[in-house]
């Protein structure tokens, strides 16, 4: 939603309303690395962006990682035993 749409704020206000605790983590702004064909296409760079974020994300000890894109949700999966869902997924 962010980088595609610039769509800001909107899943995390529904999450938080809904109860959800929202722990922030540096970086959180920059791209995984999925970025559509960009992970087939640029893979070792597309890891090194996916492995940044990840670290970044892991340092909190989250019990599940949400993201808004498919594509993100896939490609940061791909690297952590950590739950990696669609943040409407967290609202069933």
């Amino acid at each position: 939603l962010q980088h595609g749409q610039q769509v800001r704020g909107k899943a995390e206000a529904i999450l938080k309303k809904a109860g959800l605790k929202l722990v922030p983590f540096e970086e959180s702004h920059l791209c995984c690395g999925s970025a559509g064909t960009y992970s087939i296409l640029q893979k070792s760079m597309a890891g090194r962006l996916r492995d940044r974020k990840l670290d970044h994300i892991l340092d909190q000890k989250p019990d599940v990682i949400a993201t808004a894109n498919i594509g993100c949700l896939l490609h940061l999966q791909s690297e952590t035993d950590v739950p990696v869902k669609h943040w409407v997924e967290l609202l069933v």
